[in-house]
């Protein structure tokens, strides 16, 4: 099949946003976004690094290619109407594989209303897929890792560490027969981006949010950093699904702060529009923890605090450092 072939092959039946004046037809897409904003991001993720044929069918790199995009406009506060790919497919990729990509990316695009509006398809030596995305949101209501104050509570939505739990059942090729190693390899391979969630707090004047790709290590940092405050998280308050703590008790701990790519949400919200968020998250079945408190940064930059058995220690970007009584 040749590139025309296949573009009319995956060209959508109907469209979802009114928006759309023109999409997949023409050398670019037009869309009339009225009064709201435009928030609009790019990810790329490339064989071999960010996911591999041993542990994803074509289907579940797909999928989660998007999610991953799906993710950072929910924490955006952005409710996505609109998205892109571009893939660099290797030749011993079949049809049929390129098909199942596709077919994850619009499983997925279906169940949030979102409308394929182009990209492109080249060869090349390794499969890599490049999606852009864009969403609406109200002016002013987007959301910033900068709007973290001193005082707020710190939340995270679901349950740290998973996706990284299901990578290891897959890269060693364990038991996956049980309940809680299916839970895990679910949660790694089609992941739920939380976007009904953060339209659901929209009216919410002030909260900072950011999507747990990287770690929380990683996310806190970044709202510490942006905001010029610090997150003190208590360790003991970490959300840890009975999956993970059961297959991997050894290994949780380190995974719920540094695993990533569970796509979840951390958040920080003024303690008087906590209940708000707690209602929002219920009313959607979403599990959603409190973790910690914003304070006043204590040195020159914002940092994030761990805290753990009396003892605090300050959590990096990579990791955390060993836990020194009293810092």
């Amino acid at each position: 099949m040749d590139e025309f072939a296949f573009i009319q092959s995956i060209r959508p039946a109907y469209l979802h946003q009114k928006s759309l004046i023109q999409g997949i037809d023409d050398d670019a897409a037009v869309f009339r976004p009225g009064n709201r904003d435009v928030v609009t991001t790019v990810d790329t993720m490339v064989d071999g690094v960010h996911f591999s044929k041993d542990t994803m069918e074509p289907f579940h790199i797909g999928y989660r290619a998007l999610a991953a995009n799906l993710s950072d406009l929910a924490a955006m506060g952005s409710v996505p109407a609109f998205y892109l790919v571009s893939l660099v497919v290797p030749k011993d990729y079949s049809h049929e594989e390129l098909k199942g990509i596709y077919e994850g990316m619009k499983e997925l695009a279906e169940a949030y209303q979102v409308d394929l509006i182009g990209g492109d398809t080249v060869s090349g030596k390794e499969l890599s897929i490049s999606i852009t995305v864009m969403g609406y949101v109200k002016i002013g209501e987007a959301r910033y890792r900068s709007h973290a104050q001193a005082g707020d509570r710190i939340f995270v939505t679901g349950t740290l560490g998973d996706s990284r739990g299901g990578l290891e059942l897959l890269l060693n090729q364990m038991d996956s027969s049980s309940e809680a190693a299916a839970y895990l390899i679910q949660r790694h391979r089609q992941p739920s981006p939380r976007v009904r969630f953060a339209a659901s707090i929209h009216d919410i004047d002030r909260l900072a949010l950011n999507d747990v790709s990287d770690g929380i290590a990683n996310e806190a940092n970044e709202i510490a950093a942006a905001s010029q405050v610090d997150l003190h998280i208590e360790n003991n308050w970490l959300p840890c699904s009975q999956a993970l703590a059961a297959l991997f008790p050894n290994d949780s701990q380190e995974w719920m702060l540094s695993g990533g790519e569970d796509f979840e949400l951390l958040g920080t919200v003024a303690e008087e529009n906590w209940q708000a968020v707690q209602a929002a998250a219920d009313e959607l079945h979403l599990p959603i923890h409190i973790i910690g408190q914003v304070e006043e940064k204590a040195k020159e930059f914002g940092q994030v605090i761990l805290h753990k058995n009396s003892e605090a220690a300050v959590l990096k970007k990579s990791g955390y450092t060993h836990l020194k009584g009293g810092e």
